[in-house]
């Protein structure tokens, strides 16, 4: 459950504690993201402290993730928005690798529907074979 975010009323920034509990990550998932360059956090010495940007980014990572995209796709998404200031690259390049994606999990589902349909299959058949096997025992 995601809790409203408590950030300093003067600065609207956040420190590490209040990311993870909002957005319910561990604080080693944001320092992998910060490594990963898709987080920028300002450093007081060992302090990390959020911006407003920051949380912006991690909502698109997280959605992202859902979604099975790949940090890559992330990346150049979030790259997008940061080169040109408006929102219409992002969005247009977030759609076109949402329909790979989609495209890629339509094609999981149906492989996974013959799978599944062969694997009851089989369970009947065995199942058919158990009481055959069963009767001849008797």
């Amino acid at each position: 459950m995601t809790t409203t975010p408590r950030t300093d009323p003067e600065t609207d920034l956040m420190t590490i504690r209040n990311m993870c509990s909002a957005f319910d990550v561990t604080p080693r998932t944001l320092r992998f993201y910060e490594a990963k360059e898709l987080l920028a956090p300002i450093r007081q010495g060992t302090r990390r402290l959020f911006t407003r940007r920051d949380r912006a980014r991690l909502t698109l990572i997280l959605r992202g993730k859902r979604f099975g995209f790949s940090l890559e796709d992330i990346r150049q998404t979030l790259d997008l928005y940061d080169r040109d200031g408006s929102d219409t690259a992002q969005r247009q390049r977030a759609c076109e690798i949402a329909r790979e994606r989609l495209a890629v999990m339509q094609a999981q589902r149906a492989e996974l529907d013959v799978a599944i349909a062969e694997l009851k299959a089989e369970l009947v058949a065995s199942q058919a074979c158990n009481l055959v096997m069963d009767g001849a025992a008797e």
